[in-house]
């Protein structure tokens, strides 16, 4: 009883989705657009136009370009400073939380801000006072203040230092790379790369996590600066469903190794009257995109098998068009239940 109720859940959610992007009296199977069959295909379904990607890259083109910024000193960086032939006033120190160092003569001068020439400057025109034609030299010791955040779905969320040359894939790896979840004695990917934001003076910056901590894309593993913070997205759908002319229609985990075939040999397979082409349903409920893929194709070796994302609804016609007709139309989801199916419950578990 249990499971037949699944199955009805399911089939209501799944034709929700459809009715989203799908005009159920005239449109046609055959306009869906084809899915990719590729492991690192990008499917492109932001909407973006030609003239948007090309000024994204044109951004980060120029982002890449931008040189290094100057030092400039601040609190908790720790300094060596020398005078020359007056080693009684050289120091090592800190720089204190409200930006001063200590030093005999002069007192506490305030630092922070400036580059390591203009406090040098400072320091000379204060000791000129006590001293004849002073000449200082500063160098940095250890350079705490050079900071930048990451925070969700990581091992180890929190503030890291910096240092020249480290980029966006370098963080996300001392930070410990993905959490990760524990769901029915398996090991999930927590990351939800596409849907990661990274922010740099209060602006977000187009960058595709995909293809920086997995590719190591230059343009988007940018060189990381003072304050960035990256919030990696933690996944809130881990489940793909199976629904439509299959033996078992059934909602599952997902993991990066589920492909098409998979989710249907789970299924027990499609019966003898499917449709020569699934229908894969991306980007959930909200903005659905639907994309058509070739099984007949993949079966016969023509066709890769293509690998799914968290998320996914696979749907498997019947050959009669008349049948998704029917389907649309009469089965309409509400808010609750569509809530209920899109989290990774466990009360369909035995």
């Amino acid at each position: 009883m249990r499971n037949r109720y699944l199955k009805y859940l399911l089939i209501i959610f799944c034709g929700g989705a459809l009715t989203g992007c799908y005009n159920r009296w005239n449109s046609n199977y055959d306009e869906f657009p084809d899915l990719v069959s590729s492991r690192n295909a990008i499917v492109d379904e932001s909407g973006m136009s030609a003239e948007d990607r090309q000024r994204r890259m044109q951004f980060l083109e120029e982002l890449a370009a931008e040189p290094e910024p100057e030092y400039r000193i601040n609190a908790g960086d720790f300094v060596e400073i020398r005078v020359y032939n007056h080693d009684d006033l050289s120091i090592k120190t800190m720089v204190t939380p409200d930006g001063h160092i200590g030093m005999v003569f002069i007192g506490q001068v305030e630092v922070a801000g400036l580059t390591l020439q203009e406090a040098a400057d400072k320091l000379e025109g204060l000791l000129s006072r006590y001293i004849k034609n002073p000449e200082v030299g500063i160098s940095p010791q250890e350079i705490r203040s050079q900071t930048a955040s990451i925070a969700g779905a990581v091992t180890h969320p929190g503030m890291y230092t910096i240092s020249n040359g480290m980029r966006l894939a370098d963080l996300f790896a001392k930070a410990g790379g993905s959490s990760a979840r524990y769901y029915d004695g398996q090991t999930l990917d927590a990351a939800d790369l596409k849907n990661s934001v990274f922010i740099r003076n209060g602006e977000i910056i187009p960058v595709d996590f995909s293809l920086a901590i997995e590719s190591g894309d230059r343009l988007n593993n940018i060189l990381l600066r003072k304050g960035d913070y990256i919030y990696i997205a933690v996944r809130s759908e881990s489940m793909v469903c199976l629904i439509g002319d299959v033996p078992n229609p059934h909602k599952r985990l997902w993991d990066n190794n589920l492909g098409l075939l998979e989710l249907l040999t789970t299924g027990g397979w499609v019966n003898e009257t499917y449709w020569p082409y699934a229908i894969i349903i991306r980007g959930g409920v909200a903005n659905p995109t639907m994309y058509k893929v070739d099984i007949d194709g993949i079966l016969h070796g023509r066709k890769p098998n293509v690998m799914l994302e968290a998320g996914d609804v696979v749907y498997i016609p019947k050959d009669d068009i008349s049948e998704y007709n029917v389907f649309v139309r009469k089965l309409m989801p509400t808010a609750q239940l569509v809530n209920l199916l899109t989290s990774p419950v466990m009360w369909w578990v035995n």
